[in-house]
């Protein structure tokens, strides 16, 4: 099984689902947009697609031109049902590929906060992962509204839809559950900055967040990553079609 795996932006990296991915002896080909890398033209040879998070808005194709080509690669991928997760930024995308509206610069949702299933969400063969409510890690001010008829999965006190389904294998997740403990650690090094700018206490109860929290998260976050991974082995890959499907610009 091969996935394609868009990363956007600087340490935004797989984390647990790297994990559930290597379980499954999956091969992630990864794309770093954020470096200039090419967004492959078809869909071919890729049983299924992740697009990570970043800090970019996802309607920001002035400064970031292939955030509009990551909504139609969504979308291809989709149409040839083979599955789809975004995930952050990822998941606006995905919003935004559907026709949601995009919500730029609410107040920042920050550190490890509980998310709640809906009822859908507790019968859905991914989010049911996470159980009724489960602390996650939060790192994000942009959001979205629940696409036209799309399945709204999870949400939290400040985010009302956290986590969406469209059709079978599509999901939008804003919360960071591939974001386990030691992602959180490595992210307090690499955006010490930013961080102390947008939560200067962060630093100073990140010990004790991480000890009541951490474990619940990590084993929640690794949980839904080895479900979406089970569910994206069933999308047909159709390597053996004679024409491939190109993206149209």
């Amino acid at each position: 099984m091969r996935i394609l795996v868009v990363e956007n932006w600087p340490h935004a990296t797989l984390g647990l689902l790297g994990k559930a991915l290597a379980e499954a002896g999956a091969e992630p080909h990864i794309v770093q947009t954020h470096r200039g890398d090419a967004l492959p033209s078809s869909v071919d040879g890729f049983n299924a697609l992740i697009v990570l998070g970043g800090g970019q808005d996802a309607l920001d194709d002035a400064r970031y031109p292939y955030l509009a080509e990551e909504a139609r690669l969504i979308r291809v991928f989709a149409e040839e049902d083979r599955a789809v997760l975004g995930v952050c930024l990822g998941a606006q995308l995905v919003a935004r590929a559907y026709g949601a509206e995009n919500i730029l610069a609410r107040p920042i949702e920050f550190g490890w906060h509980p998310v709640r299933a809906t009822q859908a969400g507790r019968a859905d063969p991914v989010l049911a992962a996470i159980g009724e409510s489960t602390p996650l890690f939060h790192w994000h001010v942009d959001t979205f509204t629940l696409p036209p008829g799309a399945v709204n999965l999870a949400g939290s006190d400040m985010t009302p839809v956290q986590a969406f389904r469209v059709g079978r294998a599509v999901y939008g997740i804003q919360f960071h559950f591939e974001a386990g403990t030691e992602m959180v650690a490595r992210w307090n090094d690499d955006y010490a900055g930013e961080i102390v700018d947008i939560d200067p206490g962060w630093f100073q109860r990140h010990p004790d967040e991480a000890a009541r929290h951490g474990a619940a998260a990590d084993a929640a976050g690794l949980a839904l990553a080895r479900a979406w991974t089970a569910l994206a082995t069933l999308s047909p890959s159709r390597e053996d079609r004679s024409t491939s499907l190109i993206l149209e610009s």
